[in-house]
């Protein structure tokens, strides 16, 4: 009972994904459909639109989900704060625009990448560079949408630090505030790389790969 609960639900989910996994896969042993288990197969009859459009979700819906998560860590503890200390709650806002800033870079990849796309005919769809296209948008978005994730939940964590040693110490404030500001910065990073990936392919249907590939 100890070893459970200090698990908790994780152990169960764990246990439970372990075993849909086992049953799919002696399923498909036993049946001799091994094969239709194909990797390549999936990436290159799946359209480069899906991938890219896949990427552009990614990108904007998990930096909305860390802006999100930021904003409820950070505001919560400086509600509750503010309620015993008033002074904290105005110059501690600007946690939540940090937490905010976030989202906005997912949202500013998600407009850059929608700029690529563009009307294809359905013959050529299925080209090399729709194909780097494709994916270039798809692993640029996960990338941009992780970082913002992350930095929304970095910044939330230290914003609520930031608030709760601001109403015990006011001197404290400026110290676990560069602490945030390079929690911030992870955001910036993403957005950097996901800026770089634009440069590297072309809109769909361009005929080829940028120089810079070759």
């Amino acid at each position: 009972m100890a070893g459970y609960s200090s698990l908790g639900p994780y152990s169960y989910w764990t246990g439970l994904t372990v075993s849909l996994l086992t049953i799919v896969g002696l399923y498909m042993l036993f049946t001799g459909s091994g094969e239709a288990f194909n990797v390549g197969k999936l990436l290159q009859e799946t359209s480069p639109f899906a991938w890219a459009l896949t990427g552009m979700a990614l990108c904007i819906g998990l930096s909305v989900t860390g802006a999100a998560w930021g904003i409820f860590i950070t505001g919560s503890a400086l509600l509750g704060g503010a309620v015993k200390t008033p002074r904290i709650q105005s110059r501690n806002l600007i946690s939540i625009i940090f937490c905010e800033v976030v989202a906005i870079y997912g949202v500013i990849m998600a407009i850059v990448y929608s700029a690529k796309l563009t009307d294809v005919p359905p013959e050529n769809i299925y080209s090399n560079s729709n194909y780097f296209t494709g994916h270039a948008i798809f692993w640029g978005g996960l990338t941009v949408g992780v970082c913002n994730l992350l930095c929304g939940l970095s910044v939330g964590v230290t914003g609520s630090s930031a608030a709760l040693a601001d109403a015990q110490n006011p001197e404290l404030f400026v110290k676990v505030l560069v602490v945030e500001i390079f929690g911030s910065v992870l955001g910036l990073f993403g957005l950097i790389v996901g800026l770089l990936t634009v440069s590297y392919f072309f809109f769909f249907g361009g005929g080829g790969v940028c120089d810079k590939c070759h």
